[in-house]
């Protein structure tokens, strides 16, 4: 690190848990997110400020009035540019000293393949289950560790899956790809604007502890809050030996 990096990143280092290899991780480190909206927004906000040295953003959308009621990687004067795009100014405005590549194209199975076997870790900011499913297929095949959350009305969930470990499950063990569950998106459902910062913040935290080589409390962990009364629960999971993803 040079001497304006020390100093950027100086609250870090003085941490014991991070100090000056930990921060050095997280500046030779590849983020891939996938969805630049609600979860996406702090996520990479929270990467590119804690130093993360190259983050790849991954969305098909453009930014929308609606969105700026929660989307905060995002601005007035960008309506109609790409998300990827906007959020990749609003990292660059804070830290010029990071890597941000864009790919304003759906994350279908083929890129996916392609990005996590280059990435270090995964973040999963998407609304719908294709979407989650065939990015814990590729997390899977190239064993990244993949932090994966949702967010709609007033409910917010997270956990971590990370292939590395025989005995952690994926995301496909506590919601298998042949369920059927009904999806609750954002512009049907409504979505409290706060929730999503909240769940993309610990996304952020969870992944920045991993990245420092620090532990994640959220293996084998289904974190779940109730912004409504503020009230967290969790559900324990194991990895499901019938699994069709992880056990295959």
């Amino acid at each position: 690190m040079n001497d304006e990096q020390l100093l950027r990143y100086s609250r870090h280092i003085l941490l014991d848990e991070i100090g000056i290899e930990g921060q050095q991780g997280l500046l030779d480190a590849r983020a891939l997110v996938i969805g630049a909206g609600g979860l996406g927004s702090p996520v990479a906000l929270y990467l590119g400020t804690a130093g993360v040295g190259h983050i790849t953003l991954v969305d098909h959308d453009t930014v929308d009035l609606t969105n700026l009621q929660r989307q905060i990687a995002h601005r007035q004067d960008r309506i109609g540019q790409p998300k990827v795009e906007s959020a990749a100014q609003s990292l660059r405005d804070i830290n010029p000293g990071i890597v941000v590549q864009t790919l304003a194209q759906r994350a279908d199975a083929a890129l996916l393949d392609q990005l996590v076997a280059q990435a270090s870790l995964v973040f999963d900011c998407s609304d719908n289950f294709a979407t989650r499913h065939a990015v814990n297929q590729a997390c899977v095949k190239h064993r990244k560790p993949l932090v994966a959350a949702a967010a709609t009305g007033f409910d917010g969930q997270i956990s971590v899956y990370d292939s590395r470990q025989a005995d952690c499950p994926c995301y496909a063990c506590l919601f298998p790809p042949d369920s059927r569950f009904e999806e609750q998106r954002c512009a049907t459902m409504g979505v409290f604007a706060p929730l999503v910062g909240i769940i993309g913040s610990l996304q952020a935290a969870e992944g920045l502890k991993l990245l420092a080589g620090l532990e994640t409390g959220l293996r084998g962990r289904l974190l779940m809050l109730d912004a409504r009364t503020m009230e967290w629960n969790e559900i324990r999971v194991r990895r499901d030996p019938a699994c069709p993803v992880c056990a295959a």
